[in-house]
């Protein structure tokens, strides 16, 4: 059942990114990852996907958007079956119900009325008993779920169904009637919640069921029982019914849009992911005057930029370059790694202002000693850069009063300053142990770091992954730490005229600096993380021509199996 609801989903997408419908057999390529499928098995495969969705319907051989349910249907004509539940627990498929009550509403006048216990067949707990007023012994003999459902669906018909956080009453319906006819319900759905918070807003700022009834006054009061709850449900609805009529609301189609939860405003602007590929590579986000924005990585482009706009807000910076996109740029890399050097590249370069964490060039600090002490500074020495300067400072208090070996190699102070901890606190010297205690932390990042640092400035290597262009390799020759060279090698024997160049490179390669740049840290901590997790299309050569001429040779073939469909598959 889920994989059809997801594959219904995703069909809606693909129809709404090509704005209009979409052939069977190309549908059926993109949801199953085929790569070939005739129209009639394409068909067969997608048929019971768009016969139990609502938002899709056949168009010939191709499949668009339905046009909305009740989309013709007027307000006042409309007949409405308001109904709640009771359940033993709130988790469909391992909660259960336990009585269902409804009303009908038909020329927005209360109508006839439907209730009925339900036999859970497991016992419904003390917290339900205590909430509903139902006993174990009352609800035995009552009806199975499936007998009760099936009462329930002949009374409400091809009605509107209406609830009070519909989402919940629905999932327990839903299921249900997906064991009895193998589909969800397909009638229209009102939720008063969201019709009430749209219609009421700044008129009220709780829209529980019991205080939208004191609200509107109405003759029945909730009280966790089904039929009461649906009646007083029913009235709220004819009220709010009123109320969406006086904004312009003509049909159901327009009264279930109000009751929708508001979509975020870049929604609207999914079209512009529209196209992607499923390749890693960089993406640009720009402003109407062509202004970067944002500068991004993505192992796959279309995922990652679909998510933008599916999910909820992204931290501040981020979102506010949102609000401001109009155009999204990308650029197609050979591999993730390939990616992320030019993420560094770009965002170094352009300094866009959603990036502003990582491209002030003021942000890295070094430590130096000075008389008895070590202090901050932008002169490179061995102990950096650091990226924190706060936590930097912190590190320096931490080491006032340390003895000249502890200078030279911080990590010998922390046996000193845990014991200066331990008996602070068994002092009650509270606020002096506090302040320790960060100090202590800043210095055992700053160790790490620097022990990190050093393990990564020890690095010998050539990094191969595959290229953009099909059959080659990028290769990145990697020495005491720093990229010195990168070379496209090409199949054949180019390859290996690039190899001999490259380490020819390597063994002239003299430093102007001894110690690491803030840029060369960036660059050696994003390569470090790859070599700690390589991705499986990642291959690792010691500097001799003949090892990495036959590490390379086998990538490409390496490649195309983590590519293909199935090992994507595989990882998802």
């Amino acid at each position: 059942m889920q994989l059809r609801l997801d594959a219904a989903d995703r069909l809606v997408e693909l129809v709404e990114e090509r704005r209009g419908p979409v052939p069977v057999d190309e549908a059926a390529r993109r949801l199953f990852a085929l790569r070939h499928a005739p129209v009639g098995l394409a068909r067969s495969l997608l048929d019971e996907v768009v016969r139990e969705d609502a938002r899709v319907a056949w168009r010939g051989d191709a499949i668009g958007l339905a046009t909305p349910l009740g989309a013709d249907l007027r307000i006042e004509s409309a007949t409405y079956v308001v109904v709640d539940l009771e359940t033993t627990g709130l988790r469909p498929g391992v909660a259960r119900i336990c009585e269902i009550g409804a009303v009908r509403v038909r020329a927005l006048e209360l109508a006839e009325e439907f209730h009925t216990l339900v036999d859970p067949r497991v016992p419904i707990g003390p917290a339900i008993a205590a909430l509903t007023g139902l006993r174990d012994s009352q609800l035995r003999g009552a009806p199975r779920a499936e007998e009760a459902v099936r009462r329930f669906l002949q009374f409400a018909g091809d009605a509107v169904l209406v609830a009070h956080n519909a989402r919940f009453d629905l999932s327990f319906l839903d299921r249900e009637t997906e064991r009895l006819v193998g589909a969800r319900l397909a009638a229209p759905v009102v939720d008063t919640v969201g019709l009430a918070r749209r219609l009421l807003a700044g008129r009220g700022t709780r829209f529980g069921l019991s205080s939208l009834a004191h609200f509107f006054g109405t003759a029945a009061s909730p009280c966790h029982r089904a039929l009461p709850d649906a009646q007083a449900t029913a009235e709220i609805l004819i009220s709010l019914l009123g109320l969406a009529q006086e904004r312009g609301a003509g049909t159901v189609a327009d009264l279930a849009e109000l009751a929708a939860p508001r979509v975020r405003k870049v929604y609207a602007k999914r079209s512009l992911a529209f196209g992607a590929p499923t390749t890693p590579g960089v993406y640009l986000f720009r402003d109407r005057h062509d202004q970067v924005l944002y500068v991004g990585r993505a192992r796959d482009l279309r995922a990652r930029l679909r998510s933008y706009f599916r999910t909820e807000r992204q931290r501040p910076a981020v979102e506010g370059a949102l609000a401001a996109l109009d155009r999204i740029e990308w650029r197609v890399t050979g591999s993730e790694l390939e990616a992320a050097l030019d993420e560094l590249r770009l965002i170094r370069e352009l300094r866009p202002p959603a990036n502003a964490r990582s491209v002030r060039p003021d942000r890295y600090v070094y430590l130096r000693r000075r008389g008895s002490g070590l202090v901050c500074t932008q002169t490179p020495t061995p102990l950096g850069p650091l990226r924190s300067r706060t936590r930097a400072r912190l590190a320096c208090r931490a080491l006032d009063g340390a003895s000249e070996e502890e200078l030279e190699d911080p990590a010998l102070a922390l046996p000193r300053l845990r014991a200066r901890l331990r008996d602070l606190a068994e002092c009650r010297r509270f606020e002096d142990a506090a302040r320790l205690r960060d100090r202590i932390d800043s210095l055992e990042q700053l160790v790490r770091h620097v022990q990190r640092t050093q393990r990564l400035r020890r690095l010998n290597v050539a990094i191969l992954v595959p290229a953009h262009e099909p059959g080659y390799v990028r290769a990145y020759f990697i020495r005491d730490g720093r990229i010195v060279t990168t070379r496209l090698l090409p199949p054949g024997d180019g390859a290996r005229i690039e190899i001999e160049a490259a380490l020819s490179q390597l063994r002239s390669f003299q430093a102007t600096d001894c110690y690491l740049q803030g840029e060369e840290l960036d660059a050696l901590l994003l390569v470090g993380t790859f070599l700690r997790r390589p991705p499986p299309e990642l291959r690792v050569a010691p500097l001799e021509a003949a090892e990495i001429l036959k590490r390379a040779a086998a990538l490409p073939a390496v490649a195309a199996r983590a590519g293909s469909p199935r090992s994507r598959r595989r990882a998802a």
